[in-house]
């Protein structure tokens, strides 16, 4: 994957980079064009190619961007020394924070990829976080945060059958939004697992 080799990226590096966030997010990655992205951030094809190798390139780089951020954002939330259902609060507002942008289009090119390399991205993205939380499951359900009656990794299995669920055109129908599924799914989830003394 290319990227800016520049320590400070130009203007014309950061226009093309945000734009290309911008159409991916509201159209998905499969409908946008290369043309459509130089011509909205108004730059060259020769500016494009000078970063990025393709269309497909420039996505993985945003994509791997955006879920840095999540990471980032989600152990600073975990990290703080506030009870886990404070915690479960703001991180259902951040990944509404996150899913805010993202069209029907985008959330299927995610999470239901013909992309080779997108497939790859998430299935690699899910691998190396499925610990990170498992582990901040087990951790909160000892403290007595987390209902004891559960199983860490059913609660993790049952994660990754809503991410199926959200690429679901049947279950995307019934939402105005794919923030609404997303608010809806995170909702159910974390005030489900929650303890009787968390609540």
């Amino acid at each position: 994957m290319s990227s800016n080799n520049s320590a400070i990226p130009s203007k014309k590096y950061q226009r093309l980079v945000e734009t290309a966030r911008d159409l991916f997010m509201r159209y998905g990655i499969k409908r946008v064009t290369v043309e459509e992205i130089c011509e909205t951030a108004g730059v060259s094809k020769m500016t494009f190619y000078k970063h990025f190798n393709n269309k497909i390139d420039l996505a993985l780089f945003i994509l791997n961007r955006i879920f840095d951020e999540g990471v980032h954002r989600y152990k600073k939330i975990m990290n703080r020394d506030v009870p886990f259902a404070e915690k479960a609060g703001e991180i259902i507002q951040m990944k509404l924070e996150l899913s805010e942008d993202i069209s029907r289009e985008m959330a299927k090119d995610i999470l239901d990829s013909q992309i080779p390399e997108v497939a790859e991205l998430m299935r690699k993205i899910i691998e190396d976080n499925f610990n990170l939380f498992l582990n901040d499951m087990i951790s909160a359900q000892k403290k007595g945060e987390i209902r004891s009656d559960l199983n860490p990794h059913f609660i993790m299995y049952m994660l990754g059958q809503m991410q199926v669920m959200a690429a679901d055109e049947r279950v995307l129908s019934m939402y105005k939004s794919t923030q609404a599924l997303t608010s809806e799914m995170v909702n159910f989830f974390f005030y489900g697992i929650l303890s009787g003394r968390e609540k």
